[in-house]
């Protein structure tokens, strides 16, 4: 399974230099395709998505991480770090299990 990014344009280049295949998202109309086409990949099993451009559906983006496990779908910080409404990978277990970790 390999692994996919979603994201700004300084991460789909970091991420480029270690080997991981990216798509570029500026907008929302990308965001969709890039999401949807990554989805529809079998080759892929994880995608990681950069909050900054979660910022323009971040509904779309919730339906797509409940809907779907395989791939699984990421969030992670954008070149400007973590965004003070994010919850922490705690809170989202939490939430997810019921279980404090």
């Amino acid at each position: 399974m390999e692994l996919r990014v979603v994201g700004s344009q300084d991460a789909v280049r970091g991420f480029a230099l270690a080997g991981v295949d990216g798509e570029i998202v500026e907008s929302a109309e990308a965001l969709h395709q890039a999401l949807n086409r990554a989805l529809s990949d079998d080759n892929v099993g994880i995608v990681l998505v950069t909050e900054d451009v979660v910022t323009f559906d971040r509904l779309y983006m919730e339906r797509l991480k409940m809907r779907s496990t395989v791939p699984l779908l990421v969030e992670i910080p954008g070149a400007s770090g973590v965004s003070a409404d994010h919850p922490s990978l705690g809170e989202m277990v939490r939430r997810m299990t019921g279980v404090k970790v």
